[in-house]
C-alpha cells in the first residue's frame, strides 16, 4: 500500500544510529517515500558508514537528503527550508546508554528532553504535518516483576536518569498534542537488536567473545542463578510497526512494539554459542544490585498494537540467526572503536 505514495516526505531524527539506520533502509525497501535524515553524527553510537554499507544504497541514495543539526539548538529558518516538505516525523535521535546517563544526567536530559523540545517547537510550524512519532522505551516503566507486562498506560517509575528523560520527553509530546493540537503519539520499545549494532552491546559482544573463547558475563540475580530477561525484538521488525502506526496510529496516545518472545540473557547466549560452533565459557554475575540504575527484568504488553492488526514480519528465532549469521561474514563490525555502550 505505501508504495504508491511516492510524494511522501519523511523526517527522520538519528537516522545514522543504530536503530535508524535500519529504519531508512526499511523506507528505502518498501516505500517509494523520500527522507530527510537530521543528524549531528557525533553521537557514540551515529556511524554514516552503516548507512552507506547497506546494499540498497547505492540504488535509493537519491531519495535520501542529510542535514547536520544538533537538536539541543532550536531549529531555525535557514535549516527548515533546508528540509523543505514534512509529512511524518519519526523521532529516534537521543541518548539511550544507562551508564552514561548515571554518570551525567544533564547530558541526558540536554538530548532527551531538550532536544525533544526543539524538535516539538519546529514540528508545531509545519502546516502539513500529518504525524508525529516519539519513539520512547519500555525502561519508563521500571523493573517488570514476574508475570508483569506494563500495558502503554501503566504508571511510570523510572530507575535511572535515562529512563526518567524519556519519560519527560513523553510527556511533553502529550503536552504538545493537548495544548497546540500537534499529532504526536508515542511507542515503546524493548531491546532490539540487529546488524551493525555498537559491538559493546550484548549480542554482538557475546558472538565476539565465543568466537574468541572469551568468558561471557551474564547478569542476574543476587543468588546468581536467575539470569535477567528481555523481550528482544530486530529493527526490521520495528521499522515495520512504525509503518503500522503512521497509517494507523492516533494523535495522542501510546503503542508498545513488542518482540513475540522473552528470553534470557542466559538462553540468548547459549543460542549464539550454538549458531557459532564454540562451546559457552560465562559467568553468573549479580550485577543489578550493586549497579543501583539497572533493572533485571522488562516487559511490556503488545496486545494494543495485535488488536489493531499488526503482525511481526520475523520471528525472533529467523531474526537472530540472520543477525549472527551476519555478524560471523562481517567481523569488522564487531570491532571496538574505543567508544564504550552500554552492556544489556
Amino acid at each position: 500500500m505505501v508504495k504508491t505514495k511516492n510524494n511522501i516526505w519523511l523526517l527522520i531524527t538519528g537516522g545514522t544510529g543504530f536503530i535508524g539506520h535500519h529504519v531508512v533502509k526499511g523506507i528505502l525497501k518498501n516505500t517509494a517515500w523520500k527522507i530527510v535524515v537530521l543528524d549531528n553524527i557525533n553521537h557514540y553510537s551515529a556511524k554514516l558508514k552503516r548507512i552507506t554499507d547497506t546494499q540498497i544504497w547505492e540504488k535509493e541514495k537519491h531519495r535520501v537528503k542529510f542535514i547536520w543539526h544538533d537538536l539541543k539548538s532550536e531549529i531555525k529558518e535557514d535549516k527548515a527550508k533546508d528540509m523543505g516538505k514534512v509529512d511524518y516525523i519519526w523521532h529516534l535521535a537521543g541518548s539511550s546508554d544507562v551508564e552514561r546517563s548515571i554518570k551525567n544526567p544533564l547530558g541526558d536530559v540536554m538530548n532527551n528532553v531538550v532536544g525533544t523540545c526543539n524538535l516539538l517547537n519546529f514540528a508545531g510550524t509545519l502546516k502539513g504535518l500529518k504525524k508525529m512519532i516519539y519513539f520512547s522505551t519500555d525502561e519508563v516503566f521500571g523493573p517488570a516483576p514476574e508475570g508483569i507486562n506494563y500495558k502503554e498506560w501503566d504508571r511510570y517509575k523510572s530507575n535511572n536518569p535515562y529512563a526518567a528523560t524519556k519519560a519527560g520527553a513523553e510527556e511533553l509530546c502529550l503536552a504538545f498534542h493537548n495544548t497546540y493540537k500537534l499529532p504526536v503519539f508515542i511507542t515503546h520499545t524493548m531491546n532490539v537488536f540487529g546488524e551493525r549494532q555498537h559491538p559493546e552491546k550484548f549480542i554482538p559482544a557475546t558472538i565476539k567473545k565465543v568466537l574468541k573463547g572469551e568468558k561471557v558475563i551474564i547478569h542476574a540475580d543476587k543468588t546468581k542463578t536467575k539470569p535477567g530477561s528481555r523481550m528482544w525484538i530486530h529493527a526490521r521488525n520495528v521499522c515495520s510497526a512504525l509503518l503500522f502506526l503512521t497509517e494507523k496510529g492516533k494523535a495522542g496516545d501510546k503503542y508498545n512494539i513488542v518482540g513475540e518472545k522473552e528470553v534470557d540473557n542466559m538462553e540468548l547466549a547459549q543460542i549464539i554459542s550454538s549458531i557459532v560452533g564454540k562451546p559457552l565459557d560465562y559467568e553468573m554475575v549479580d550485577f543489578h544490585s550493586s549497579r543501583p540504575g539497572h533493572d533485571l527484568r522488562y516487559s511490556l504488553d503488545g496486545t494494543k498494537m495485535q488488536k489493531m492488526g499488526w503482525k511481526i514480519p520475523k520471528t525472533f528465532k529467523d531474526s537472530l540467526e540472520k543477525t549472527i549469521k551476519w555478524y560471523l561474514k562481517n567481523k569488522k563490525w564487531l570491532e571496538d572503536d574505543g567508544k564504550k555502550e552500554e552492556k544489556t
